[in-house]
């Protein structure tokens, strides 16, 4: 699936950054998955690129240990998990503009620690309360990486915080259900949400208030 430009950049550009192994626990469903078959491939074409990037695939039907062990709603859904799991999760294929966002998460999963100005991880880290954050993404969406970067570096930074990346169009009774009629959309602990991009900062300030009112 990846040509050999851009295995040479991604080797360059992400996984010379890696320091420590992750693995990638994918999570496939044998009916009516429409890319698990190219999310595998896609996964050992990246695996060949770095001895410290693993792929685990789990039945979600029959793998019941690994779901409840890592909290899977629904398949495909992928989790990154560095030296402990941090939380972050991709349900559908990390294709198109996500496919950057998604290796930033191997990298930062891998460090245990991101980019993120030391204010807002400090921010991030005073969380008292259990922060779920849902992203609703598409493939062709260019404003819906930075939000799901964003979601992703608050996960690894505090340890009261797990992110949810969902590929809206393969997870059309989630969108409904969550009112998705654009996105990026971000929901916060199923109570309160909003629609387009906004910086990590701006983020934060929202999760703030979330819990406050809470």
């Amino acid at each position: 699936m990846l040509s050999s430009e851009v295995k040479k950049a991604v080797q360059e550009r992400f996984f010379s950054k890696l320091e420590s192994k992750v693995t990638l626990h994918f999570f496939t469903i044998e009916f009516n998955c429409m890319y698990c078959g190219e999310i595998a491939q896609l996964y050992s074409e990246l695996a060949e690129l770095s001895p410290l990037l693993e792929v685990e695939v789990h039945d979600f039907e029959r793998d019941r240990d690994a779901v409840r062990c890592f909290k899977i709603d629904a398949a495909p859904c992928t989790a990154i998990v560095g030296e402990r799991d941090f939380g972050l999760r991709f349900y559908g294929i990390p294709a198109g503009y996500e496919f950057r966002s998604f290796l930033q998460a191997i990298v930062d999963a891998s460090r245990g620690r991101t980019g993120l100005p030391g204010e807002l991880r400090d921010r991030a880290r005073a969380f008292r309360k259990p922060v779920e954050l849902k992203v609703f993404v598409t493939p062709t969406c260019p404003h819906c990486p930075s939000m799901a970067l964003a979601a992703f570096q608050l996960a690894v930074e505090s340890d009261m915080v797990e992110a949810k990346v969902i590929e809206a169009s393969e997870f059309p009774q989630l969108a409904s259900k969550y009112g998705v009629m654009a996105v990026p959309k971000t929901i916060v602990n199923d109570v309160a949400g909003f629609e387009g991009a906004a910086s990590a900062s701006a983020l934060v300030e929202f999760i703030e208030a979330t819990l406050e009112e809470s």
